[in-house]
């Protein structure tokens, strides 16, 4: 049985020694309008209500991705500052000749995102928050380089269904808690369509693993494709007399 309350407390705590080893003085995140980033703001909030901050970044995105960004800023009572990439990202897909709507140019995205999140992050001295959970991990649903290039994933052991259940607790609005997932890459993309299966699914099977055999087999695929994305890179062999 998974204890919300136990674990928004060891992980706050968990937060505060990370920052603390490091001497660092906070945290800084992305605050994109869903329910990762959301719970990530409600926790960085608790642990360092002085020295957190959430970062939105649109990059081409929907409106409504902002929106949602600010609800949470506004119900969770946190200090935010908004950038937009979209001019960054024009740069580089134009003066590289690289189409758009590729899912290179896609993957940018969040690549732009963490870099941004370093910047500010390094001069302010706070470590950057990914917002990972264990479900994306397992099935390598995050980019290579960008979302998952933090120094802290606080959720990275918690499924979608936990996930969710923890941001009721934190105050994270019902509009966010009941929204599609999505990285919000490209209008219309959720997590699920592009995974093939849903959290559901994921998350029975790391926490009991049961499920349909299809769905099982499906989400092995992914992990066993996406290995390469949670392992450092390999180094090439030397020869020495």
């Amino acid at each position: 049985m998974f204890h919300a309350d136990k674990t928004r407390d060891l992980l706050v705590e968990w937060m505060r020694e990370k920052v603390e080893s490091a001497k660092a003085n906070g945290v800084i995140y992305g605050l994109s309008g869903g329910i990762d980033s959301a719970v990530i703001a409600g926790l960085a909030q608790l642990a360092f209500p002085n020295s957190s901050l959430g970062i939105i970044m649109p990059c081409h995105s929907d409106p409504k991705d902002k929106e949602d960004a600010l609800l949470v800023a506004e119900a969770l009572k946190i200090k935010t500052r908004e950038i937009d990439l979209a001019p960054a990202f024009d740069y580089l897909t134009q003066t590289t000749g690289e189409e758009p709507k590729t899912m290179g140019a896609h993957n940018l995205k969040p690549r732009l995102r963490v870099a941004t999140l370093n910047l500010i992050g390094q001069n302010l001295g706070y470590l950057v928050l990914g917002s990972s959970n264990a479900s994306e991990w397992y099935t390598g649903y995050f980019t290579k380089f960008g979302d998952s290039a933090a120094d802290l994933i606080p959720l990275g052991h918690l499924v979608k269904a936990e996930v969710w259940e923890l941001g009721k607790l934190l105050g994270v609005p019902e509009k966010i808690i009941t929204k599609a997932p999505t990285a919000g890459l490209w209008a219309g993309q959720t997590d699920e369509s592009e995974l093939g299966i849903s959290y559901k699914d994921i998350d029975n099977f790391l926490l009991y693993r049961t499920g349909d055999p299809k769905a099982i087999e499906r989400i092995e695929q992914l992990n066993k494709r996406s290995t390469h994305k949670r392992q450092m890179p390999p180094m090439g062999p030397v020869i020495r007399d």
